[in-house]
């Protein structure tokens, strides 16, 4: 990406991400929250292209006239994708490829947060189920990855075998795989800077679907690190200044806090190579059908 701010202090993201001329980008989740939040950023400062997916083609419309009224030259695009299903992950992917030769951004956000056990289309666990000058990675994780490691052996059955605070153990699992995902990224492909991002405690639709002792534990848990919950525009701002930084001022692999603090938020599986390389493999043999 072109050159653009290089230090989260006083982040503006109409004034500090720079022109984006040419640039093709794909967001996921990009109908609500803060992969929303992103693509009206984002639009602002005249990408080529944006990709963007979600299973609510309404709420995409929604994103479009937004977009389209604040007078970006930016052509969007829509994929309804879902992904629960490697099929249409699939289908996606193959419409991006056709109508693009590179990618100039990837940025990957969270989906679903707290869930009870299920299973996604393809028999995953459903919460882990979910080139350029200068190409980036900017992946979505949350704090949460520190609360459990990944059970390869159950990633094919619900989990509900987490018996305490179970939706909480899956959502974590996803994230810490997410953050080692960035890490791997990184290290097998050095020519693309790939990094990970926890936006903190956001008021996103993940937040306001929760209810009673889990929307409380929750609550208390903002308050107490951050003073309160951020909302959704500002909680953007993160994985943001990612896009506008130089790439030179990111490390590669690494876990940024709000906004552009390189973290020290660490467990001892987030620091696993090996948990990281057999992740991997695991992710490249259940795509393997899909070549």
């Amino acid at each position: 990406m072109p050159s653009g701010s290089g230090s989260g202090s006083g982040f503006d993201p109409l004034k500090s991400i720079p022109d984006l001329s040419g640039k093709i980008i794909l967001v996921t989740g990009g109908t609500a929250g803060l992969g929303q939040q992103s693509v009206v950023h984002l639009a602002r400062h005249n990408p080529s292209h944006i990709y963007f997916n979600g299973r609510n083609a309404r709420q995409a419309d929604h994103v479009i006239q937004e977009v389209t009224a604040s007078g970006s030259r930016s052509t969007l695009r829509f994929l309804e994708c879902d992904f629960t299903s490697l099929a249409s992950v699939r289908a996606a992917a193959d419409t991006v490829v056709a109508e693009q030769d590179h990618l100039d951004l990837l940025m990957a956000n969270a989906g679903v947060m707290d869930l009870p056990p299920s299973l996604t289309k393809d028999g995953y666990e459903l919460q882990f189920g979910r080139c350029s000058a200068d190409p980036r990675g900017v992946i979505l994780t949350s704090a949460a990855f520190r609360a459990v490691p990944i059970a390869f052996d159950d990633l094919k059955t619900t989990q509900d075998n987490f018996r305490v605070m179970g939706g909480i153990m899956r959502y974590g699992q996803s994230k810490l795989a997410d953050l080692l995902l960035a890490k791997e990224l990184a290290r097998r492909y050095p020519a693309i800077t790939t990094v990970a991002v926890t936006p903190g405690m956001v008021q996103t639709d993940l937040v306001r679907k929760q209810t009673g002792i889990r929307y409380g534990i929750t609550w208390l848990s903002a308050y107490l690190t951050q003073g309160g919950f951020i909302e959704t525009d500002r909680g953007a701002y993160s994985q943001l200044w990612c896009v506008a930084t130089p790439k030179e001022k990111l490390v590669p692999g690494a876990l940024y806090e709000p906004v552009g603090v390189l973290s020290k938020m660490s467990s001892k599986h987030s620091k696993d190579e090996k948990l990281s390389a057999q992740l991997w493999e695991w992710t490249d043999a259940g795509l393997k059908k899909w070549d």
